[in-house]
């Protein structure tokens, strides 16, 4: 019976989602998204000392010739474009969210980092090491932590955070709150109070999904 017993315990752990708090590196971290966002460390944020240079950004991880970048052209495509060579992409057609724009072909693309790279800088990966760095710059682990969207809605989004910044496509502003709080938790990144109180309007009017995050 106490072999039963401990059995059964060793499962309920191994099945137990992992609070916020204690997720180490590969746990899951599931919760409510509201709750994921009161989870985060709320702190003031530096900017000094930062460089895009220290992020080490479109690589080539499984060295199949496709870059980063062109990595989420291909998994994000809705219409398959042409590769030619060494990964060059022709065609295809695209979705972007942030403006609800179909775009043919890939030129007028940017891969944009949910989290910019300078407000993950200022929110916790100044501190982090230049491996660790590289891994948020080319995170295709997480299918969330890029997306691919025209450069005009990139560009104006630039480094602000949903306090200073929301996509035009107002139909998309739920998702997009919800997955910045994913990649915040993923990578255990701080908000900044005024980031904290916009995220907290915006998904006070949002469905308060599950969310399942693996801990980076």
């Amino acid at each position: 019976m106490r072999i039963r017993t401990a059995v059964l315990a060793a499962l309920a752990a191994l099945f137990t989602p992992v609070t916020a708090a204690h997720a180490a590196p590969g746990d899951d971290v599931r919760m409510p998204v509201r709750d994921a966002l009161t989870a985060l460390d709320v702190t003031d944020e530096s900017r000094e000392g930062y460089s895009r240079d220290k992020f080490k950004h479109w690589t080539d991880a499984d060295r199949d010739g496709c870059s980063t970048r062109n990595e989420v052209l291909l998994n994000e495509a809705v219409a398959d474009p042409d590769r030619a060579g060494r990964c060059t992409l022709t065609g295809g057609t695209w979705y972007s969210p942030y403006d609800d724009r179909y775009v043919e072909g890939p030129r007028t693309l940017d891969i944009d980092h949910y989290v910019p790279l300078a407000e993950s800088w200022d929110s916790g990966a100044s501190t982090w090491t230049a491996k660790k760095r590289k891994a948020y710059a080319n995170d295709l682990d997480e299918e969330r932590s890029l997306i691919a969207v025209t450069a005009a809605s990139n560009r104006s989004k630039a480094d602000k955070d949903p306090a200073q910044w929301m996509p035009p496509a107002a139909g998309y502003r739920c998702e997009y709150a919800t997955t910045w709080v994913i990649i915040k938790t993923r990578w255990r990144l701080s908000v900044d109070p005024a980031e904290a109180a916009a995220l907290t309007r915006i998904l006070g009017e949002c469905p308060n999904v599950p969310v399942t995050v693996e801990r980076a």
